[in-house]
């Protein structure tokens, strides 16, 4: 059988999947997608401000380096229990509740945190928002699930790009914004996404291969047949039936009723002899490329100022704190485009590992300069071209990831390993900001250089490619072909 052949060979009966081919990839996909997409921005705007608020925070209260650190750590903290906690929420009660709960934690805490009297209320209220957007491996899970095989790539690579978007929105604002109004006012339009969520959130439908999986058929139908009606297309005729049934899972003629698992035999499942290498390995590149990414997007405002802090003395480092050089977070933060159209060419050609594994190494060589002090322009340049590369594989892993794992543990699988980069991006700020205005460039950038290239390894070693592949709903998954 061929790379991505359909499996299922009868024909009075069909998969989700199967409805998806058929159905194609129109009009009701473009409204799930731009739901998802609203979403990333929210995420990626309220991680983005972490950049600027910072060293602002930090001169107004009076703050040392790790106080500040602090203020990315507890975002953090918070997106590695909600990772895990809302994967396990969408397995069980549905993906549709899933970010329900993470749209109005983050709206609540995001605009709320915009009046912190002081740095405690402002870290805990940031750790809540940290809880919220940890949801976000339930709406990439969520929309994976609408799209057919064939496009899942592609389709993913856009959404994908939204992130781009609102990393790009949030400096704009910021320039704008913080200089006149001050950080407050730059925390609170950042909370104004997160609020079109639950307006929209009415509309948005329930995943049918999540319901099918459930023991809900009918209602996945009921889904499929208004993506049919938007699309102008038809379901396939026969009956509607999950990849457990055609793997002899469920062959009984016993309804199949929703399923009763708990968090810890999801757990149990995603440590089992088919997925624990997979798993693990994961968990391995996740920390990395979350390390790595949030700590690019820390550098860019810290290295010229903890060179100058460290050159030029005490004066030197309360003008630099005071002002954040937006000029360079703007041109570094555009450097994501061009990893998305990288992503574009090569995940569906090249394939998910080594396309990944590629970008882990070119981005190890291009941090290497850094080891020491460089021009402003070098720097600059420099950051540019990592921040290319590890945009391009923080993309194709969010591709990659829910493609691994079963519809059963889907979101608990990505969120678990989300959690594992939440980890990452909790130590990043210790290491990008404390170490660098510490006088201790070097050996912040060899901890980057390590844990880079300990990822394009760990990237290598993963047994799955699913490049060509549907969707599963079973545990016991095939490796494909190699690459």
């Amino acid at each position: 059988m061929e790379e991505g052949e359909r499996a299922n060979l009868n024909p009075n009966t069909f998969t989700v999947d199967d409805a998806l081919l058929t159905l194609g990839f129109g009009k009701y996909q473009y409204f799930v997608l731009g739901y998802a997409a609203l979403a990333w921005v929210s995420e990626a705007m309220e991680m983005m401000l972490l950049s600027f608020i910072g060293p602002v925070v930090q001169r107004l209260w009076h703050l040392s380096a790790k106080e500040q650190s602090l203020i990315t750590s507890v975002v953090f903290i918070g997106m590695l229990v909600g990772a895990y906690s809302w994967g396990v929420i969408a397995d069980k009660y549905g993906r549709r509740k899933g970010f329900l709960m993470t749209a109005l934690v983050t709206t609540l805490a995001g605009f709320a945190s915009a009046f912190s009297p002081n740095y405690v209320s402002l870290l805990v209220f940031r750790c809540v928002v940290g809880i919220g957007l940890g949801g976000g491996p339930v709406l990439c899970s969520w929309l994976l699930e609408f799209i057919p095989p064939p496009n899942r790539g592609t389709w993913m690579v856009v959404f994908q790009a939204f992130w781009t978007v609102g990393t790009v929105f949030e400096a704009s604002i910021a320039w704008i914004v913080m200089p006149s109004l001050g950080w407050r006012w730059l925390l609170a339009f950042s909370s104004i996404p997160s609020f079109g969520l639950l307006v929209f959130y009415l509309f948005t439908p329930e995943s049918p291969r999540y319901l099918c999986m459930n023991g809900r058929e009918k209602e996945a139908m009921v889904i499929l047949e208004r993506i049919s009606k938007v699309n102008g297309t038809k379901v396939p005729l026969g009956t509607l039936v999950s990849d457990d049934h055609l793997a002899g899972l469920d062959v009984d003629a016993t309804p199949r009723t929703k399923s009763k698992q708990g968090p810890f035999s999801t757990i149990l499942k995603l440590l089992s002899r088919e997925l624990i290498r997979p798993t693990l390995l994961l968990w391995v590149v996740f920390f990395g490329n979350s390390f790595t990414y949030y700590g690019l997007v820390l550098l860019t405002t810290e290295l010229n100022t903890g060179r100058n802090r460290c050159t030029a003395g005490h004066k030197a480092e309360t003008k630099k704190v005071e002002d954040v050089d937006y000029k360079d977070v703007f041109i570094t933060t555009f450097a994501e485009f061009p990893g998305l159209i990288i992503v574009a060419v090569t995940v569906d050609r090249v394939g998910r590992r080594l396309s990944m594994a590629v970008l882990f190494f070119i981005c190890c060589i291009l941090v290497f300069p850094l080891l020491f002090q460089q021009s402003d322009r070098v720097t600059t340049g420099l950051l540019f071209g990592s921040r290319v590369c590890i945009t391009a594989t923080f993309t194709t892993l969010f591709i990659y990831a829910p493609e691994i794992y079963p519809t059963a543990v889907r979101s608990t699988g990505f969120g678990s390993a989300s959690s594992m980069g939440r980890i990452g991006g909790m130590i990043c700020p210790y290491v990008a900001v404390a170490l660098v205005q510490g006088c201790h460039q070097t050996a912040a950038i060899g901890m980057f250089e390590a844990i880079i290239f300990l990822s394009g390894v760990s990237v290598l070693l993963i047994p799955i490619e699913t490049k060509g592949r549907e969707l599963s709903d079973n545990v016991k998954l095939k490796n494909p072909p190699p690459v």
